[in-house]
C-alpha cells in the first residue's frame, strides 16, 4: 500500500502556531445522528507493529456502545462501555466494565443529571453540583475516550473544556497524513489532545472529523482496513514527541560559555560512604575541572551557583527500563542520568538513542539490551521473536553486530533448551546474558545454562513454589506469587539456589518497586511508592495512583499478596547477606520510581548511604562506565544532582533535586516541571553571573 505522508510546517512545533478549529468548522456532534440509524465501526489494536486486539464501536441515536480488548505478553485489558450523550455531545451516563492489563476488575460509572454529576471508579468516588459544560475524564475507558473528548472540544468555541474531576482539556492541529488502501485515499489531520496526562495524545481525523487512528511511538489504534498505516503513524508520533521535547529542552536547558562553579556543597563520596566537608565543584565543558574548598565569592570569568550547603550526588542508574521519549527528560530531572534499557523494539530504542545523542532530545545515557522472545500464543510483541534455536542464536549474533548492545535479555517464551547455545554465543561475542526464567524451566537450570543475571525477583522465587508444568508466560507469573506465603527460606531448594548464585556471581535485578505496586496497591488508596510526590502531580496521575495493579478477590487474597511482598523483602535481605549482587531497576519508567526502589533497598539490609552508592557508583562500575561516571571527581563527566538534605542519613533526600548537571548542560527542575503539569518540589538555586 502506498503511504503518503505530508509534513505540515507545524509538524516540528507541536504546540506552536496551530490553527484552532471553530464551532462552524467542526462536524456534527455524535449526539446529532439520525435516530433510526445504527452504525458500526471496527478498529485494530497494534503494539510494536503486531495486531494484538480489536475495538468495535456501535452508535444508535444518542447512545454509543464499545467493546475493546487486547492481549499481549500473556496479559491484556478489555472493556465494555455504554454511553448516553446530551444534545451538546457530553456523556451524561457512562458505564465501563471489564479488566485492566494486569487483571484488576473495572466497574466505573458516571452520571450527570440536572446539572449534578457523580462518579465512581477504582480510584474512588466524587460528585459536583454544577457540572454542566464539564467533560468527565474516565479512569479506565478504552482509547476511544480520547476521541470523545476531541469531538466535544471541536465543538467548543475556544477549543478548550473544563474537565472532571479537574483540569482543562485542549486540542490543536499538529500534522497531516493521507490514509490509503486499495479502495480509497482519505486525507486526515492529526490533532494533539492535552490536559489529561503528562503528555498529549495524538489522533488522526478524516475530513468529517471521524476517528481514523490513535497513534504513539509504540501503539496504534487503527480503523479496520488501514492497518498498513501503522509504521508511518508511529513514525509521526515519534517526530511529534521529539519536536515537543526539543522545544521544551531549548527553553529549559542552561549552557554557559565559561566554567561553572557549584559552590558551598558537600559531595557524596561513594568510597568513604560519607559526605565531604563543604566544597566547590568547577565544571568546564562536559567534565569536572576541579574540586576545591568552598569559596566566599564568585571567581573571575566564572558562573557561580550557590548550593546553600546541600549535597551533590552522582547521577543515578535505572537498571530496568523500557525507555520511551516521553520519559527521557523526566528521568534526567530526577537525577536518573543513565538507564539500562532491558528490552525494546530495535527501531524505537535506536531512534531514541540517536535523538538523545544528537541533541534533539534531552534524555539519559542508554545502555541497550537485545530482547529475544520465543514464538507462542503469549509472545511479547516488543521482542525479536525466534521460532527455533537456530533463529535464537542468530538473533544473538545480530544484536552483537549492532552498536551499543551490551547484553541480551531472554524472555518467557524462549525454550529453556535453547539457552545454552544462546548464552555460549553471547559470551563468545562479548555480551552478557540476563532475563526471565523461560516457562517450564527452573532458575538453577538457567544459571547452569549461562545466565549472568536474573531479571525480577519473582522469576527466582517462582522456581521454588511452582510445578514445572505451570505456565509463567501468562499473568500467573504475578498472581502465582501468592504461594510465597508458605515458602520456607531455609529449605534445601532455596539454599541450593542461593549457593549457586553466590558461587557463580549471579546478579539479580529484583525490581522491588513493581512488586510492591502489584502486591500491596489497593483500589481507592494511594500506593506506597508514590506518596512522597503524588500531590505535586497532575490529577490524572493522582487518580491512577489509587488504582491497584491486580484484582484482589477477597480478604484472604489481600493478605496473601501482602505477606508475599514481605517474603520478597525477606528473600532479598537473605541474598544481600550472602553477597549476591542486587541491581536497582523499576520496570516502571525510572525517575521518581527509582527513588522508591533505592528506598526499598534500605528495607533489605542496606543503609541509606549504601543504597545511594548502589544506585550510582556501583552501577557505573557494573556496566563498565566507572572511569567516566559514578563519582564526583576531576576528569569525570559532570554527571550529578543537587539536593538540600543528607541522603547518607535519609534516603528520601534524593527525591527532590534542585539542580541536575548533565555534561555541559544544567537543568533546574523547578523550571521544567510546569511544562508537564507538575508542581515544582524545590526552588531554583541562586545563580551569579560574573
Amino acid at each position: 500500500m502506498k503511504k503518503i505522508l505530508v509534513a505540515m510546517s507545524s509538524l516540528l512545533v507541536v504546540f506552536a502556531c496551530s490553527k484552532q478549529p471553530t464551532q462552524e468548522e467542526t462536524s456534527p456532534n455524535i449526539s446529532q445522528s439520525n435516530n433510526d440509524e445504527v452504525s458500526e465501526q471496527r478498529f485494530s489494536v497494534l503494539f510494536g507493529g503486531t495486531k494484538v486486539g480489536d475495538m468495535t464501536v456501535t452508535q444508535e441515536s444518542d447512545k454509543l456502545s464499545l467493546d475493546y480488548g487486547f492481549d499481549n505478553n500473556g496479559r491484556g485489558a478489555s472493556s465494555q462501555e455504554k454511553i448516553t450523550f446530551s444534545k451538546a455531545g457530553f456523556p451524561i451516563n457512562w458505564s465501563i466494565t471489564g479488566k485492566t492489563t494486569f487483571g484488576n476488575a473495572v466497574d466505573e460509572q458516571f452520571v450527570l443529571e440536572n446539572g449534578s454529576a457523580n462518579w465512581r471508579s477504582a480510584a474512588g468516588e466524587g460528585e459536583l453540583d454544577s457540572a454542566d459544560g464539564k467533560m468527565y475524564i474516565a479512569q479506565n475507558a478504552s482509547p476511544y475516550a480520547s476521541y470523545l473528548y476531541v469531538s466535544a472540544l471541536l465543538n467548543s468555541k475556544e477549543a478548550t473544556l473544563p474537565a472532571l474531576p479537574a483540569g482543562t482539556l485542549r486540542v490543536q492541529d499538529v500534522a497531516e497524513y493521507s490514509f490509503a488502501n486499495e479502495q480509497q485515499t482519505i486525507p486526515a489531520r492529526i490533532v494533539a489532545l492535552g490536559g489529561i496526562a503528562l503528555d498529549p495524545t495524538y489522533l488522526a481525523l478524516n475530513p468529517e472529523n471521524q476517528l481514523m487512528a490513535i497513534l504513539s511511538p509504540r501503539f496504534t489504534l487503527l480503523k479496520e482496513g488501514f492497518e498498513d498505516a501503522d509504521t508511518a503513524l508511529r513514525d509521526i508520533a515519534t517526530d511529534l514527541n521529539a519536536s515537543r521535547f526539543k522545544k521544551i529542552a531549548q527553553k529549559v536547558t542552561h549552557t554557559f560559555d565559561k566554567p561553572v562553579r557549584i559552590n558551598n556543597v558537600r559531595l557524596f563520596d561513594p568510597e568513604a560512604l560519607a559526605l565531604t566537608e563543604l566544597k566547590s565543584v568547577v565544571v568546564e565543558g562536559q567534565r569536572i575541572k576541579e574540586v576545591t574548598k568552598a569559596v566566599s565569592q564568585a571567581q573571575e570569568n566564572e558562573v557561580l551557583i550557590d548550593g546553600a550547603g546541600g549535597t551533590l550526588v552522582p547521577g543515578l542508574f535505572e537498571m530496568h527500563g523500557h525507555m520511551s521519549d516521553n520519559r527521557a527528560l523526566l528521568n534526567v530531572l530526577a537525577g536518573v542520568t543513565s538507564v539500562r534499557d532491558t528490552g525494546n523494539e530495535i527501531k524505537v530504542i535506536d531512534t531514541l538513542v540517536d535523538n538523545i545523542e544528537s541533541g534533539v532530545l534531552v534524555g539519559p545515557r542508554i545502555t541497550r539490551s537485545g530482547f529475544i522472545e520465543g514464538f507462542s500464543d503469549f509472545s511479547n510483541a516488543t521482542g525479536e521473536i525466534a521460532k527455533t534455536e537456530a533463529e535464537a542464536v542468530q538473533l544473538v549474533r545480530d544484536y552483537a553486530a549492532m552498536d551499543g548492545y551490551k547484553q541480551i535479555k531472554i524472555y518467557s517464551s524462549v525454550k529453556g533448551e535453547w539457552v545454552p547455545a544462546m548464552a555460549a554465543e553471547a559470551h563468545k561475542l562479548g555480551l552478557r546474558v540476563m532475563g526471565h526464567v523461560p516457562a517450564f524451566s527452573k532458575v538453577n537450570e538457567m544459571i547452569g545454562a549461562g545466565y549472568d543475571e536474573i531479571t525480577h525477583i519473582n522469576q527466582v522465587m517462582l522456581s521454588w513454589v511452582l510445578d514445572r508444568s505451570e505456565d509463567t508466560r501468562t499473568l500467573f507469573r504475578i498472581t502465582g506469587m501468592k504461594r510465597f506465603v508458605d515458602l520456607d527460606l531455609t529449605s534445601p531448594q532455596v539454599q541450593e539456589t542461593l549457593d549457586v548464585m553466590s558461587e557463580r556471581n549471579i546478579a539479580v535485578d529484583p525490581t522491588i518497586v513493581i512488586h510492591e505496586f502489584g502486591l500491596t496497591a489497593r483500589n481507592g488508596e494511594t500506593r506506597a511508592g508514590v506518596r512522597d510526590y503524588i500531590a505535586n502531580m497532575p490529577i490524572s496521575s493522582q487518580r491512577s495512583a489509587k488504582v491497584a495493579l491486580l484484582n484482589v478477590a477477597d480478604e484472604a487474597e489481600d493478605n496473601a499478596y501482602r505477606v508475599a511482598f514481605e517474603k520478597i523483602l525477606e528473600t532479598l535481605s537473605l541474598m544481600h547477606k550472602r553477597g549476591i549482587f542486587l541491581v536497582p531497576g523499576t520496570d516502571l519508567g525510572g525517575g521518581f520510581e527509582l527513588h522508591r526502589e533505592l528506598e526499598l533497598f534500605t528495607k533489605i539490609g542496606m543503609s541509606p548511604v549504601e543504597a545511594v552508592r548502589r544506585g550510582s557508583y556501583d552501577m557505573a562500575n557494573y556496566l563498565g562506565y566507572g572511569e567516566e561516571l559514578g563519582s564526583i571527581e576531576p576528569g569525570k563527566l559532570a554527571d550529578f544532582f543537587l539536593v538540600s538534605g543528607d541522603p547518607t542519613q535519609d534516603i528520601k533526600a534524593i527525591k527532590t533535586p534542585s539542580l541536575v548537571s548533565f555534561g555541559d548542560r544544567i537543568f533546574f527542575p523547578s523550571e521544567v516541571y510546569p511544562e508537564f503539569g507538575i508542581t515544582p518540589f524545590t526552588s531554583k538555586p541562586e545563580v551569579l553571573m560574573e
